[in-house]
C-alpha cells in the first residue's frame, strides 16, 4: 500500500490517523501506547466495545489491521475479507476510539510490536493471552497483555453466515 495515495483519498483528519508501516519505530508515540490488531472485516457493535474498551486503557490506541494477504492467513475462508484492506482501514480510521492506525501483511503483529514497543497489548477475550507470541513478546520489555471480554453474539463469521442463510 503506497501511504500517499492513501493520505490523498482521505479527508485530512482520517489521514493524520493513518502512519505507514514505515513510520512505526520513528514516531513519538503518546504513552501509555495501547495497541491491538485485526481483521476487522465487517465492523459491528462487538468491535466498536472492543476498541473503546481498549482505548480506556492508555493515552492512545494504536491498531494494526491484517492486509488483505494477511487476513488470508487467519483461515477464516477463502472469500475473505469481505472489504478491501483499504476500505477496512478507513473504517477503523474514522472510529473516535482510535488514535492511529496502520497495515501489516505478516500472520502476526509481532514485528510492528517489536518496532513501536507500546506498553499494553489487547484482543478479545476469546483469545488465551498465555498462549500468544505477543504476549511473551510484550513482557521482554516490561509491557503488558490483557484480553478484553468478548461480547457474546458479536462476530464477523456469524454476521457472514447470517448474510448468506446458512
Amino acid at each position: 500500500m503506497s501511504s500517499a495515495s492513501v493520505i490523498t483519498e482521505l479527508p485530512r483528519a482520517l489521514g493524520d490517523k493513518i502512519v505507514p508501516n514505515a513510520e512505526i519505530a520513528v514516531r513519538e508515540w503518546p504513552r501509555p501506547l495501547v495497541f491491538t490488531n485485526g481483521v476487522f472485516d465487517v465492523l459491528h457493535r462487538g468491535h466498536v466495545a472492543y476498541l473503546a474498551a481498549a482505548r480506556e486503557r492508555g493515552a492512545a490506541l494504536l491498531v494494526a489491521v491484517n492486509s488483505d494477504a494477511s487476513a488470508r492467513l487467519q483461515g477464516k475462508g477463502p472469500d475473505r475479507p469481505l472489504n478491501a484492506e483499504l476500505d477496512r482501514l478507513i473504517v477503523v480510521a474514522a472510529l473516535e476510539s482510535v488514535s492511529f492506525v496502520t497495515l501489516f501483511d505478516e500472520k502476526t503483529p509481532c514485528a510492528l510490536l517489536s518496532r513501536c514497543r507500546p506498553d499494553v497489548y489487547v484482543k478479545g477475550g476469546d483469545y488465551d493471552m498465555e498462549s500468544l507470541e505477543e504476549t511473551r513478546l510484550m513482557r521482554s520489555w516490561g509491557g503488558r497483555s490483557l484480553a478484553i471480554p468478548f461480547i457474546e453474539g458479536y462476530s464477523t463469521s456469524a454476521l457472514v453466515r447470517r448474510i448468506r442463510g446458512a
